[in-house]
């Protein structure tokens, strides 16, 4: 199976990761020397493949970043309840798929936990400067069209709807998926609908890609190049 925009498991400490440098790998097309061989067969996998990239290690404070009015802090086991009440929200939810009940909400914190664990990046829990609930965001793989893409994602709560506070926050994210963690793309998904966000992604320079349907809606795909 082939894979792009790859990562490798990441071993977090405070303030330096070890991540692998991200290529991107189509079939029979040498992107490093030490990956020839197994590219050079008829068939492999993305582990195959990770197995043969170099490690680079990075010294980037990952758990917290800051932009100008929000703090954020690594996804944790501490923050359920806040996230099921952003989800609980049908206007917030209406463009992040839906109503969540509680025990799916617990369910996709423990799968963006274990991104964190595997991949060294992830969701944080985004607050203000006093210290309150605004939202979620973050850096995350997710499969789209069979291929292995990073995305950015955001969502807030209502009552910070109509600060600028995405396009914040979308600024900060690009600048560490492409300059820190030297991914080679990043993605932007947003339902076709979506007006607010697709605006969000133009003015960090993502440039609409295609359109594609996802979960049976229509959404299309922006992206933006290191």
């Amino acid at each position: 199976m082939g894979a792009r925009d790859l990562l490798g498991n990441v071993q977090a400490e405070p303030k330096t990761f070890l991540v692998r440098k991200p290529f991107l790998v189509r079939k029979t097309f040498l992107v490093r020397k030490n990956v020839a061989a197994v590219e050079r067969s008829e068939s492999y996998s993305a582990s195959m493949l990770l197995d043969a990239l170099p490690w680079k290690r990075l010294s980037v404070p990952m758990e917290h970043f800051s932009t100008e009015r929000l703090t954020a802090e690594r996804l944790r086991e501490a923050h359920l309840a806040d996230l099921i009440a952003l989800h609980l929200d049908a206007e917030v939810s209406r463009y992040i798929g839906g109503v969540r009940a509680p025990e799916v909400t617990k369910s996709y914190l423990g799968a963006n936990m274990a991104h964190w664990d595997q991949h060294g990046f992830g969701l944080w829990v985004l607050r203000t400067k006093d210290g309150s609930f605004a939202g979620r965001a973050g850096i995350r793989h997710i499969l789209v069209d069979d291929i292995d893409e990073i995305e950015i994602a955001y969502a807030f709560k209502r009552e910070v709807w109509g600060q600028g506070l995405a396009s914040e926050t979308a600024t900060v994210l690009t600048d560490i998926g492409l300059s820190q963690l030297e991914l080679p793309s990043l993605i932007g998904l947003v339902y076709v609908g979506n007006a607010a966000s697709r605006r969000v992604l133009e003015k960090s320079n993502y440039l609409l890609e295609r359109s594609t349907i996802r979960h049976g809606e229509d959404v299309v795909i922006y992206r933006i190049r290191r």
